[in-house]
């Protein structure tokens, strides 16, 4: 049997994302039009087409999304997409997938491409939606490029693009579906047009039930407790993560849910977060009856993805090597929602977890640890962090993770950017204590063959308490 996976992403994610638009440098262009790179997706039955109309003449245009499949660590676009326009090469470089002339030249100003989309299990982006009845999510990200100036400069370009010297605005893109309206930001219309939308556009009829806290588009074939057990705990997870924290980034998401099919051994809950919305993705025998292992953790994932309407969309990271304060955060706030919510919810089991993992992965730098495929252990060093946080914060006031979360996302509410320094910063302030923002800045930065001994050593002194166990370290 294959374990369960919950492969969990995020809006502000672990991934080379585009820069935030105050990032961006427009760049003069002559008597080109448009003034940014346009593109038309369109589904004319099993057939799709992306007609990408560039702003100026470039060697190279990069895609600012272009994660790598999960399991091979291939790039999903090579396999997916076909370039139609002669002379115009879809390679990878670097971190990026890339269009290039085959000349040498510029790219060509129009630029076809025909594609098929699939569901892919992405490193932290993401991926296309397929429903059993047709129907097809495509996240709007995927066709957003940059110029550059040579193959070389793409494959030197980092992971993280916020601060490079981006010369273009965000292309606009525009969606249609030959068969009928698609579905935008809640709203079925007979075509979308918008720059960084920043969600998922989908094509066909997937189911949709709006009630006055919740839209979901589910599958037809997803086993009916699913949805059912989304539409009542979503809700309640929502409401005390309010109580706790104040107003989140919306009080009305929708939930898109795909099915990926009865996959014998297989147990799978993935998903993402955009601005109002929660895509989640689950596959596999093990989700077709709600046994108490799997109903637990779909709850905790449902909490892990409501959390980030506060911790990722209401106050974001200011690096993509920051993305432990989210989502290790995120994973704090779920656990703490479960209890609150479940007495019978095994959190210690789900927070050993969290430490073991830190510990294997910490060897490395945290901070680095999406270049290397190990997107793990920003949840799980993160998490670590957080426990270490409310056990400071419960010494100093009696207080929770929320206690110690709270005045951060507060003061952060106006710039939307919760900083790593500005995290640090208050926990020497609830702590006094110094050495604790040292040890966690040794495993982000340098990790260590030693993590176990430094992951003990930050939870005892914080008030975790812990025993040595073989050379485990285990939450007592």
């Amino acid at each position: 049997m294959r374990p369960m996976l919950i492969a969990v992403m995020t809006a502000m994610a672990l991934t080379a994302g585009a820069p935030t638009a105050s990032a961006r440098q427009s760049a003069a262009t002559e008597d080109t039009a448009p003034a940014r790179p346009a593109v038309t997706v369109t589904r004319d039955g099993d057939a799709w087409t992306a007609e990408f109309a560039l702003d100026r003449d470039a060697p190279v245009w990069a895609f600012f999304r272009s994660a790598l499949i999960q399991e091979s660590r291939r790039p999903w676009r090579l396999d997916q997409w076909r370039v139609v326009t002669p002379g115009v090469v879809l390679e990878r470089a670097g971190n990026y997938d890339i269009l290039r002339a085959a000349d040498g030249g510029p790219v060509p100003r129009r630029v076809s491409i025909a594609f098929t989309p699939r569901s892919e299990n992405l490193e932290a982006d993401y991926a296309s939606l397929s429903f059993t009845d047709g129907s097809v999510a495509l996240p709007s990200g995927q066709f957003d490029v940059f110029p550059l100036s040579s193959v070389a400069e793409a494959a030197a370009a980092p992971q993280d693009l916020n601060g490079y010297p981006v010369e273009a605005e965000a292309a606009t893109v525009t969606w249609r579906d030959r068969a009928g309206p698609v579905l935008f930001r809640g709203a079925r219309v007979a075509e979308a047009t918008a720059s960084e939308a920043d969600t998922y556009v989908l094509f066909g009829r997937a189911d949709m039930v709006e009630t006055p806290r919740l839209v979901t588009v589910t599958d037809p074939a997803l086993p009916a407790w699913v949805s059912s057990r989304i539409q009542d705990f979503a809700p309640r997870v929502a409401d005390l993560y309010t109580a706790r924290l104040g107003p989140g980034q919306t009080d009305r998401p929708t939930v898109m849910l795909s099915w990926a099919g009865p996959t014998d051994g297989v147990t799978s809950m993935g998903g993402s977060v955009m601005p109002g919305l929660i895509v989640m993705r689950f596959e596999g025998t093990g989700v077709l009856e709600p046994t108490a292992r799997v109903s637990s953790a779909a709850r905790w994932f449902i909490g892990h993805e409501s959390a980030h309407f506060w911790l990722g969309q209401t106050v974001r990271y200011e690096r993509a090597r920051d993305a432990w304060i989210t989502e290790g955060g995120a994973d704090l706030m779920a656990v703490r929602a479960l209890q609150a919510i479940d007495p019978d919810y095994d959190a210690k089991g789900e927070l050993q977890r969290e430490v073991d993992d830190c510990v294997r992965l910490a060897v490395a730098p945290v901070t680095e640890a999406a270049e290397r495929g190990e997107h793990r252990a920003f949840y799980a060093c993160g998490a670590v962090f957080a426990m270490a946080a409310e056990a400071v914060q419960e010494r100093a006031t009696g207080g929770d993770w929320f206690d110690f979360l709270r005045p951060l996302i507060d003061a952060s509410r106006a710039d939307g950017v919760l900083t790593r320094d500005e995290w640090l910063e208050a926990l020497d302030a609830v702590s006094g204590d110094g050495s604790l923002r040292r040890d966690m800045e040794t495993l982000l930065d340098v990790g260590s063959p030693e993590a176990g001994e430094i992951v003990a050593g930050l939870l005892e002194r914080s008030g975790v308490t812990v025993r040595r166990e073989d050379g485990r370290v285990v939450l007592t």
